[in-house]
């Protein structure tokens, strides 16, 4: 055979990569990740109020499910001020583009994400004067290189407050006005498939649409709840798991100044709404160190820190 001679191989000799999507991500998409609510925080993604609730009324401002007019560019310092928080703690503050300009609630973006390890879902709103917003945070999201791993289809509708990292194996996930079994079976599905072992299914009560409504976590192992919205069977779960549950009672400081919607920075350090001092104090006391933004602009739209933020990089949480 003369150096020349080709040998002829019948077929392709291609053989796949055995390396999980895991291990690939960082290299290939980018540095993204989430599996708690408290590790410490690196990237976020948030949509800066524009011109879609410039026209929030007396006359229209229920039709758009806010609880008051709202003043534009009031609302716009206050998220500023939110995001320079944020930045101060080394914090990346990514904008959502191209989002339509008739979408006075798309600024609460933790409803349309929720991230993992691998990538984000992209939510379904459940409300008809929300459905579509999520299309400019699918561009956004490709466009930064964020991996979705499943976006809400078929009959189902699921909002990203509607489940909450316990641990990298514990998710709790909510149904209710805003989240469908046919959408929390989605999600769930999609969390088993990269390594979920424990899903906590709850009801989320009337009373909350959310479960940021009446529970949040503070630091690792601890989660703030409003005990009279929380079911025993999701509470024993949580407790089984090693949880201790935080008590906030404070009715007034809860529904209306929005006392649990906050973001964790780190373990035990959260950024949240202020005047709150009852909460203020009770997180204190269990050793969370509490930064405070005025926040009572944006609460006219039912919603405040933890309701704008969806989360893109979070460390791993080493319990």
């Amino acid at each position: 055979m003369t150096a020349n001679t080709r040998v002829k191989v019948q077929g392709e000799r291609w053989f796949p990569s055995e390396q999980s999507f895991s291990d690939e991500i960082k290299d290939l998409w980018g540095d993204w990740y989430c599996d708690s609510e408290v590790g410490k925080l690196h990237a976020v993604l948030m949509h800066r109020p524009g011109a879609e609730i410039e026209g929030i009324t007396e006359e229209n401002y229920a039709d758009y499910r806010f609880r008051a007019p709202i003043n534009a560019e009031r609302a716009r310092y206050q998220q500023d001020a939110l995001a320079d928080v944020y930045r101060e703690h080394g914090v990346k503050v990514h904008y959502v583009q191209g989002q339509r300009t008739d979408k006075p609630n798309a600024m609460f973006m933790r409803d349309l994400v929720f991230m993992t390890p691998e990538g984000a879902i992209v939510c379904r709103p459940a409300i008809p004067a929300r459905r579509g917003e999520e299309k400019a945070v699918a561009a956004t999201l490709a466009s930064l290189g964020v991996p979705i791993i499943k976006t809400i289809n078929g009959d189902g509708y699921f909002e990203g407050a509607s489940a909450m990292w316990v641990d990298r194996e514990t998710v709790v996930i909510g149904t209710g006005s805003r989240t469908n079994e046919s959408g929390a079976a989605q999600v769930e599905a999609e969390l088993r498939n990269i390594g979920v072992k424990n899903i906590i299914r709850t009801q989320i009560p009337y009373g909350s649409i959310h479960l940021d409504g009446y529970m949040n976590m503070v630091d690792r192992k601890k989660l703030v709840i409003f005990p009279w919205h929380v079911t025993y069977d999701c509470a024993k779960q949580l407790l089984d798991a090693g949880v201790e549950l935080i008590e906030l009672t404070n009715i007034e400081e809860l529904k209306q100044g929005m006392a649990m919607n906050f973001v964790a920075l780190e373990p035990g350090k959260i950024v949240t709404p202020a005047g709150c001092p009852e909460t203020k104090a009770l997180l204190e006391d269990h050793g969370t160190e509490v930064i405070e933004v005025e926040m009572d602009e944006i609460m006219n739209g039912w919603g405040a820190v933890h309701c704008m933020t969806a989360f893109l990089k979070r460390d791993p949480v080493k319990l």
